[in-house]
């Protein structure tokens, strides 16, 4: 090892041949992975109708899907220092493309959930590992513009596997709809292995005990801003994803009654969620990040009252600023948790992920029992109180901030 790390490192440099290969493998890999993982999210009332379940039922097409992935990411991100790379990216990329196909054969709801569960837990590979490969293989000055790239890829991915979903799925059905996002994903597969660079740069880092794990867990939740931070990721994204995740049962139902395609359509402004975590994160670098997510509630809140009219273009731009203020809170939370974090940095990001990801499966699930007995008034107030947790958090935060400052 010690050898090893005298070795200077061998970067890909910004502007060659291989820095854009490996920026346009891992483009495809997070787009792959996200398009996967939210695809199903406009047809969750097709599956009401077609599997006779509740939509707080329906919703654990996602819900299990998150919540297998927190605990992937976080276990993964505990072995990160010890695992291939590539390699391990590429089995979770046609693992889950398999999957994908598999779940849309199946000829039950539980064979479905299975499948989808079993997804979340290939789907952990590329969101473990990327950010890894890149800070090891990509030079410091090109750093910046490849992680961008990389989330860039996420978010399209993520609005590209909703639309794509509810396009396909007007036409042809929701099998199909599934099928199609799988076939993304074997394609993004061979995409991924042909021209991402093999790591150059990583080192494997062998014989962890469950102690050298355990102390920097323990000392992150001791830390008395950390689980707060944790906390404001379990929060934003459980907001986020029961607008999204109940949106499509009122869009499709009367006074609107919009079809697949259209439904899948109006998640394209999830887009806006690539401008606003560059403009968050320099905002947050120059005001500071109390402040920021702040605002990021205030956004998702004022989102939130507007779609209480029944009005479609008051619920586009509602959910227009849940978005933008999920983003922002989003980013400038988990960029936070890095600078927080003295030591077992990847620790930290692990249990912010966690967090994060069973924000998404819980709350996103909790959110169908209030539609269930009020519709969207009862999924709005539920989502309204979560912001209000939030905001305690971080005006906490802001307390705890201040007082670190003057110290």
């Amino acid at each position: 090892m010690s050898d090893a790390s005298a070795t200077p490192n061998i970067y890909l440099a910004r502007g060659s041949r291989d820095y854009l290969k490996a920026n346009f493998a891992l483009f495809a890999a997070s787009f792959a992975t996200f398009s996967s993982m939210y695809s199903v999210q406009p047809l969750m009332p097709l599956f009401s109708r077609r599997f006779d379940v509740s939509a707080a039922v329906s919703s654990l097409s996602l819900s299990v899907t998150t919540g297998v992935l927190a605990f992937t990411l976080f276990l993964a991100g505990l072995m990160s220092g010890a695992i291939d790379r590539k390699r391990v990216m590429a089995v979770s990329l046609f693992a889950s493309a398999l999957l994908s196909l598999l779940a849309a054969a199946a000829p039950s709801w539980s064979m479905l959930l299975m499948a989808r569960g079993l997804e979340g837990f290939t789907l952990g590979g590329v969101p473990a590992l990327a950010m890894a490969y890149l800070s090891e293989e990509i030079e410091p000055a090109g750093l910046g513009s490849a992680v961008g790239l990389y989330i860039a890829g996420s978010a399209t991915g993520g609005m590209g596997g909703r639309v794509i979903a509810g396009w396909v799925a007007e036409a042809y059905g929701w099998r199909a709809a599934i099928a199609a996002v799988g076939a993304i994903g074997l394609i993004a597969g061979v995409v991924f292995v042909c021209l991402l660079p093999r790591s150059k740069n990583f080192v494997a880092r062998k014989g962890l005990s469950l102690r050298e794990h355990a102390e920097p867990v323990r000392s992150h939740l001791r830390h008395p801003a950390l689980p707060w931070v944790f906390f404001c990721g379990f929060a934003f994204m459980g907001a986020f994803v029961s607008v999204y995740n109940y949106s499509a049962y009122r869009l499709a139902a009367p006074p609107f009654s919009l079809g697949q395609g259209a439904i899948g359509a109006v998640f394209t402004i999830y887009i806006l969620g690539i401008f606003t975590s560059a403009i968050a994160g320099r905002v947050a670098d120059r005001h500071g990040r109390p402040p920021v997510l702040v605002l990021s509630v205030v956004l998702m809140a004022a989102g939130l009252a507007i779609t209480w009219i029944d009005s479609l273009p008051a619920i586009v731009l509602g959910i227009g600023l849940v978005t933008i203020g999920f983003f922002a809170g989003h980013s400038t939370a988990s960029g936070w948790v890095g600078l927080l974090a003295s030591h077992g940095k990847g620790h930290a990001a692990g249990l912010y992920l966690l967090g994060y990801y069973l924000g998404s499966s819980i709350l996103g699930s909790l959110g169908g029992l209030f539609w269930a007995d009020y519709a969207w008034p009862g999924v709005a107030a539920m989502v309204a109180i979560i912001l209000l947790g939030a905001l305690a958090a971080i005006l906490g935060l802001y307390r705890w901030h201040r007082q670190a400052d003057s110290a």
